[in-house]
């Protein structure tokens, strides 16, 4: 497979990924935030059986497995049940706005932990990164402190999940580029975390279940796109341009929020695009930091 074809595959990835937003949101309105969730991590698993392969986990270090387990099957539980738990669409859009201060956060780790070398550019990045999250809780105002307040107070749990969601994620992505040595645990990682979400399931009093062709669909798509996802990812890490796959994924803040709009109906104030913009902007200045 040459490099270029490899990128593009990579780059297919971020597109498949900025599905999610919206599509987890439409079948956690049929299914409930934790039933369906497992329904698409379930689903999603099975494909990465006969797509990604199923792990020889005994060649993983017990510090790869372990801490993948659990920072892996941590965040994803964050992430789809604070879109799940969020009191509106709109408001959905934005719990997955604030979980994209991961790529930020990355870097961040990455320089504390793994050694990576980096300049004062960081600095500017991370503050830019944050204050696009605040402008985009802050509504049609941009930064408004009482707005953003009200905004959380709606829907605290979804806020609090997907903020720590994105802490998780960036240790995540430390610890995989530290002790995965080359293995790849995606698939175990995701039968995990759909067997976690059922367990919940079971253990806790949630709603039903309302199958509808709607939801069906939006769960098997959701299903299909984090399986492919995961899979063509695998395949331009490995084999492609990472540097510019790296690029391309912190613009996935952008792309994620305008399908999510479409795929829900929801549209999205002035304020919102330019508060979207500059979590991206600065994930960028975050990674130009390390290029020096």
């Amino acid at each position: 497979m040459t490099t270029q074809r490899a990128t593009l595959i990579g780059l297919v990835a971020i597109i498949l990924w900025s599905t999610m937003v919206g599509l987890i949101r439409g079948v956690s309105e049929g299914l409930g935030p934790v039933a369906g969730a497992a329904m698409i991590y379930s689903l999603s698993g099975l494909l990465l059986v006969f797509t990604v392969g199923i792990p020889k986990i005994r060649q993983f270090s017990a510090r790869y497995l372990l801490a993948g387990c659990f920072l892996f099957v941590s965040y994803e539980i964050c992430l789809a049940l604070s879109l799940g738990y969020a009191a509106t669409r709109q408001q959905a859009i934005e719990v997955g706005m604030v979980n994209y201060l991961w790529p930020s956060l990355t870097i961040l780790f990455a320089i504390l932990f793994n050694g990576q070398k980096s300049t004062l550019w960081v600095i500017p990045g991370l503050i830019l990164a944050l204050f696009g999250v605040s402008w985009v809780l802050g509504g049609e105002q941009g930064l408004n402190i009482d707005d953003i307040i009200s905004n959380i107070i709606s829907s605290p749990l979804s806020y609090i999940l997907a903020f720590i969601g994105a802490f998780i994620w960036a240790a995540y992505c430390t610890v995989t580029a530290r002790y995965a040595k080359g293995k790849n645990g995606i698939t175990f990682f995701v039968l995990l975390t759909g067997l976690s979400l059922w367990i919940h399931y079971l253990l806790t009093d949630q709603p039903p279940m309302h199958f509808s062709w709607p939801v069906t669909i939006k769960m098997l798509m959701c299903a299909l796109s984090l399986g492919f996802a995961y899979a063509a990812w695998n395949i331009g890490i490995l084999h492609g341009n990472v540097s510019l796959l790296a690029v391309g994924s912190y613009f996935t803040p952008v792309l994620s929020s305008a399908l999510a709009s479409f795929l829900l109906n929801a549209p999205l104030s002035w304020s919102f695009w330019q508060g979207a913009g500059m979590v991206c902007l600065g994930s960028l200045l975050c990674w130009y930091a390390t290029r020096k």
